[in-house]
């Protein structure tokens, strides 16, 4: 498995563009995958930099319906027409942060070939979705100010259109965009679904914050970590983690915990 990180909030390649967003391209021995697609098209001006062929790619993920993970995929429709798109159906709803509204392009509804999913999928052998977490343990704070809104009135997100990768390779990877449900949630539907814990999770874990944390959120980024440091699981993480939570996990987890960055390069 070969992973290139074409898009992430941070800087990792000087001849990289960078901004608040996340996609990764990804081989496997039978597919070419895009897991998120960023905020804009500066994600395939990396790719072209980065040697990325986007006619090749046969899978696009959207990992839930923020506009940061898919504002991209109405220019690379320009570029691909021929591969599936894999969304929950649920991710097409209307979401705000706030006041400000934070969905998808309602256009990324009408391309053909966009699978609007109600649940688990397997598409083959090494590559499957799910969703369905439904755990509550250390739920991600900074989760309050995100509402979707149903006849005119904003409710409180629970997160059904979040949807994580599986890729059961040589070694199993899991991989997730925000992980806006709480990573050990999403690792205790993983468990549930596959057994075991992954070998590999990429993910943001959404603990992102402007302000200083206060000591019951330290406590629960440490408890956390405390948490996936029980796992053999090695972790990549950025986007929406944010520096400082990073700081805070990295004396737990060690060389098991790695921060992504734009033009990075993995291999699993």
């Amino acid at each position: 498995m070969y992973i290139k990180v074409l898009m992430e909030d941070t800087c990792g390649d000087p001849q990289c563009e960078y901004e608040h967003g996340l996609s990764l391209y990804i081989e496997t021995e039978k597919h070419r995958i895009l897991m998120d697609t960023g905020a804009s098209d500066k994600t395939w001006k990396n790719a072209e930099r980065l040697g990325v062929d986007l006619s090749d790619i046969d899978i696009v993920v959207l990992s839930h319906g923020h506009y940061d993970h898919s504002g991209g995929l109405l220019s690379f429709r320009d570029r691909n027409h021929e591969a599936v798109v894999y969304m929950q159906k649920s991710a097409l709803f209307d979401y705000y942060h706030d006041e400000r509204y934070i969905g998808i392009d309602k256009e990324i509804g009408l391309l053909p070939r966009v699978e609007k999913l109600s649940g688990d999928l397997e598409i083959d052998g090494e590559i499957s979705l799910f969703t369905g977490i439904t755990g509550r343990k250390f739920w991600p704070r900074s989760n309050i100010g995100l509402s979707m809104r149903v006849d005119g009135e904003n409710r409180q997100d629970e997160f059904g259109h979040e949807q994580c990768l599986v890729i059961q390779g040589t070694r199993k990877a899991l991989i997730s965009g925000c992980a806006h449900n709480g990573i050990l949630n999403i690792m205790d539907r993983y468990r549930e679904i596959y057994g075991g814990a992954p070998e590999i999770v990429i993910s943001g874990f959404h603990m992102m914050k402007k302000s200083d944390y206060t000591e019951e959120e330290k406590a629960v980024i440490l408890q956390t970590a405390e948490e996936l440091g029980k796992t053999n699981t090695v972790f990549y993480t950025g986007h929406c983690t944010g520096q400082k939570a990073i700081d805070l996990m990295k004396p737990i987890l060690g060389e098991r915990l790695i921060q992504m960055h734009c033009g990075m390069e993995i291999r699993i």
